[in-house]
């Protein structure tokens, strides 16, 4: 398969940036603004009467005559042969539709922690608040014994900072760091036991390698577009831990040089993910049990990774902001898809979002300027009164919106979100990727990372919008507007803080949230895929727990008459087909003892299809058998039932249960290697949830 490619928070209110706040911007951050700015003698004296645009221009080259009232940091990103001029033209755009009164003017506080309560609050969010109440719960220490040597090191720095400042404060007694991970006393420094490197999706046996083999090269994941891209791509890894891969730790020098970016799409790596046996997996592909959990090592691993480059990881806390809970803007994403669902059951992406993206997929990806060219301010106004009381009666008439109005509208709905779409905590981690981190590949594995972080309905709702941003650039030779003018107009309405701190720091970071922008615009392919060494540990999670589980014994009576009857069900004597091909089968007589799971011969699995005609199937697998294979056999059984054929063509295999609770596996997966990694799962064909 091959994919062509294609703190202080964010967004809830927004200051009024008069010109004399915005900040001073060195020469070089824009050499090409002051030979776009008029000469003096044709200045023209009504303010208003200048184009915005000019006028930003004619400031921005006006401040740079005079010393910067502050002084850069060496990490401050810069850009090389362009200008800011679309972001600064669309921070003037937002500050008057703001002033027209448009926006909600809520604020989102950041708040001073306390020392010791940061480390408390990051064991709690990785799931390990039982090292705090000194609780001996098995789930902690599922989590703990599936961590790498560098993640443990994070957990046990974070729990050391934590047990030392509680000492000092006399709180309470607490656990010593040596009864968590068995450190014996002893002046030399801790050094876990390094973890043997584990196969995507599958478990380490011990003595045997990896089961991951390489596979051919037209089945990999490929992110570059088609043009000016360099000619030799990198390859990506997510078979092992990203803070394990790292072997060089930047000089101190290198890691806080200034950054300078390019606007050319040449300037962008290309990469490729090469498919592993087991195939590769997307964040919706999993249970949302498992998703939590891999929030919980995403988390670990950014902290160690981060360790690992010698950056500290730093997170915002925050005051939670009650929005509204009705209506569509100014909602929060998750009390708008509650409305939803009771509409449209399972839906993940709010209604209004996907009309406005709709709407302008339909008629304004060809439309030149879109997103950079503002709608007019009082025709939004009244568009966004009138879907606010229009849109659930389907009463409201699309026709009559024009395109830049509804890129105007999208852009607002994502800005007075209560809380921003890429959150309040990470957003000084989204900066420190790019302002402390050189190489694109190491930023590129952070981004993923803070990706994985996401709340479902914030990891669904961006993954729709970039989507649409992608379609955007791919139509550039008609709207004029490239990857590099998209990222300009869309980062300030996704990373500009509106607290008290706002102004100079976060605009001094224009360069570095266009370019995240733009990484996230050009990889999201990546992105939305879970790394397979998470996978890894979820599935020892999930056996650890399976293990703790056996050794209690069930009391309960209903439980054991349940266990009885389903004993008497399986022991009923059937036919069953198994097929070594899509293409032959046999049929096999077996009896009672065949049919129990432990006398199951090796390398056959029981295949169920509820909505099939055929619903159980016990398919023979072989190296080369693939999930596609099997959904071909079962659709070749069914392919005389038209009516219905082309539902049964778009469902998926699932793996459920064992090691894992659901996994919906890509259609190139080898099924005997998935086998032998989760021999206790059932297999399922149904349809996949979008």
């Amino acid at each position: 398969m091959e994919i062509k490619d294609s703190g202080s928070v964010v967004l809830t209110a927004y200051h009024s940036y008069a010109p004399s706040r915005l900040p001073r911007v060195e020469q070089s951050f824009v050499p090409e603004l002051a030979a776009a700015s008029p000469p003096s003698g044709h200045a023209v004296s009504s303010r208003k009467s200048i184009p915005r645009c000019r006028r930003i221009n004619r400031m921005l080259s006006n401040e740079s005559l005079h010393p910067p009232t502050f002084s850069r940091s060496n990490s401050q990103a810069s850009v090389d042969s362009t200008s800011m001029e679309d972001f600064w033209c669309e921070v003037e755009s937002i500050k008057e539709n703001s002033e027209g009164g448009q926006e909600e003017q809520t604020v989102t506080e950041v708040k001073p922690a306390d020392e010791g309560e940061l480390e408390a609050e990051w064991l709690q969010d990785v799931g390990l608040s039982t090292l705090i109440s000194g609780a001996e719960e098995e789930d902690g220490q599922a989590l703990l014994s599936t961590l790498t040597r560098t993640q443990a090191a994070a957990v046990q720095k974070r729990y050391n900072t934590y047990t030392q400042t509680m000492r000092k404060k006399n709180k309470h007694s607490v656990r010593d760091v040596r009864d968590i991970f068995g450190v014996a006393e002893s002046p030399t420094p801790f050094e876990p036991v390094p973890v043997s490197l584990v196969p995507a999706n599958g478990v380490q046996v011990p003595g045997k390698k990896p089961v991951w083999k390489a596979v051919n090269s037209n089945s990999c994941l490929d992110c570059g577009l088609d043009k000016d891209t360099p000619s030799v791509a990198e390859e990506l890894s997510f078979e092992v831990s990203f803070s394990e891969s790292i072997t060089e730790i930047p000089k101190e020098k290198e890691g806080l040089k200034s950054q300078r970016f390019k606007k050319e799409d040449s300037s962008l790596t290309k990469f490729i993910v090469r498919k592993s046996r087991f195939g590769l997996t997307e964040v919706g592909d999993l249970s949302v049990e498992d998703m939590k959990k891999i929030r919980y090592l995403s988390l670990i691993e950014l902290t160690a990774f981060y360790d690992a480059l010698g950056i500290e990881l730093k997170r915002n806390r925050t005051d939670k902001v009650k929005g509204r809970e009705n209506g569509l803007f100014g909602v929060p994403l998750t009390v708008l898809l509650e409305n939803d669902q009771k509409k449209l059951p399972g839906i993940k992406v709010p209604l209004i979002f996907q009309k406005l993206l709709q709407k302008l997929e339909e008629t304004g990806l060809e439309t030149e300027g879109i997103l950079r060219v503002p709608g007019s301010a009082s025709r939004v106004k009244n568009l966004r009164q009138e879907l606010e009381s229009k849109f659930y009666d389907d009463t409201f008439d699309w026709d009559q919106v024009r395109n830049n109005d509804a890129a105007g509208l999208l852009k607002m709905f994502i800005r007075d979100l209560p809380s921003p779409l890429f959150t309040v905590e990470y957003l000084p981690a989204f900066i420190a990727l790019v302002e402390r981190i050189s190489k694109i590949k190491l930023q590129l594995q952070a981004l993923h990372l803070l990706i994985m972080l996401l709340p479902d309905a914030n990891r669904d709702t961006a993954k729709a919008f970039l989507i649409f941003l992608k379609k955007v650039v791919a139509n550039e030779g008609k709207n004029k507007m490239s990857l590099w003018n998209v990222s300009m107009i869309v980062a300030p309405n996704l990373f500009i803080y509106k607290g008290k701190r706002s102004n100079q720091e976060e605009m001094q970071a224009a360069a570095t949230t266009a370019h995240i922008v733009r990484l996230l615009i050009r990889y999201q392919d990546i992105l939305w895929t879970v790394p397979s060494f998470l996978i890894t540990q979820v599935r020892k999670m999930n056996e650890a727990a399976i293990n703790n589980t056996k050794k209690q014994p069930i009391f309960d009576k209903s439980m054991r008459k349940l266990l009885r009857r389903k004993t008497l069900e399986r022991e009923r004597p059937e036919k069953i087909e198994v097929a070594t091909s899509p293409r032959t089968s046999k049929t096999l007589p077996t009896s009672p003892s065949s049919r129990r799971k432990s006398d199951i011969p090796e390398g056959v699995i029981r295949v169920h299809a509820p909505l099939h005609s055929k619903v159980s199937m016990a398919i023979q697998l072989n190296g080369q058998t693939k999930a596609k294979d099997i959904l071909a056999r079962f659709h070749c059984e069914n392919s005389h039932d038209s009516p219905g054929s082309l539902k049964i063509q778009n469902q998926s295999l699932y793996e459920i249960g064992g090691n894992i609770g659901q996994h919906c596996l890509d259609p190139d997966a080898y099924m005997l290697d998935l086998y032998h990694a989760n021999p206790h799962a059932e297999w399922v064909i149904k349809p996949k949830t979008s």
